[in-house]
């Protein structure tokens, strides 16, 4: 079960919002790259990057500051002779040439979310250009897909649409439960239970991830299909300690394999 640190992206900063609302930011980091290289002394093995601006405009607008933690990990990752640690990047990406150019400046994953929903061309044809680097971002509510930053509702169901996407070659799923999404009140382990059982590829959980006790129930469903979790206000607040949660997680998974 992987732990993934979330760094969102606001005007250069480090935030979190809550619900998705950008008027409800709140900043922890003037230094996103200093943020990222705080989480991995802190042992984590992959990052999740959003480009909140970016989402809202539907075009990259915190460049600057994604290619100051891609060179930050890089380093971190020679330093410690570790190989590649993975940073999954989501936001506002719309077209080929973007997701090219992101992969080459050492984006591992490319996080396509309403792009999805609205335009399945588009990521049929980034699957087809990109194999294995394209993971789909699911936001829903009661079931049903949200877009636009959380702030439509479309008529599709969660688990058709996953399925949809999975015969299109998408590497994974990022399950946000948009209702509990920066309120740490839970992660919907059922509703992601539900999620990953319908699909062979790995679901990432996301929304509402509050303390240890949420990383141990989702580590005792984790072979159901879910690889990680995205972790957001627990961290920056302090409910849940990342290092003692990763080796928690891990001893669970070992236990289970044992």
């Amino acid at each position: 079960m992987l732990l993934i640190p979330a760094i969102d992206l606001k005007d250069g900063h480090c935030v979190r919002l809550k619900q998705g609302d950008m008027d409800l930011a709140t900043v922890f980091s003037e230094d996103p790259a200093e943020m990222a290289l705080h989480w991995l002394k802190k042992g984590a093995r992959r990052l999740h990057l959003v480009d909140l601006n970016g989402a809202f405009a539907g075009k990259p607008k915190n460049e600057a500051a994604i290619k100051s933690i891609i060179q930050v990990v890089q380093e971190y990752a020679v330093e410690n002779d570790l190989d590649e640690i993975p940073v999954q990047l989501g936001g506002g990406i719309r077209d080929l040439d973007t997701i090219e150019r992101y992969l080459d400046d050492g984006i591992t994953y490319i996080i396509v979310g309403t792009a999805a929903v609205k335009n399945p061309g588009f990521l049929h044809d980034a699957c087809g250009a990109f194999p294995g680097s394209i993971i789909v971002g699911l936001d829903a509510k009661d079931g049903k897909v949200a877009t636009d930053g959380w702030s439509k509702m479309s008529g599709h169901e969660v688990i058709d649409l996953a399925q949809k996407f999975e015969g299109y070659g998408v590497e994974s799923i990022i399950y946000t439960d948009i209702g509990r999404d920066g309120m740490m009140g839970g992660v919907n382990i059922e509703a992601t239970v539900r999620l990953a059982q319908a699909v062979k590829i790995p679901v990432i959980a996301s929304g509402g991830l509050h303390n240890l006790a949420d990383v141990e129930a989702l580590c005792a469903v984790q072979d159901e299909g879910i690889e990680g979790v995205i972790c957001g206000r627990s961290i920056y607040e302090g409910t849940l300690d990342l290092a003692a949660a990763q080796e928690r997680a891990d001893e669970l998974t070992e236990g289970a394999q044992a």
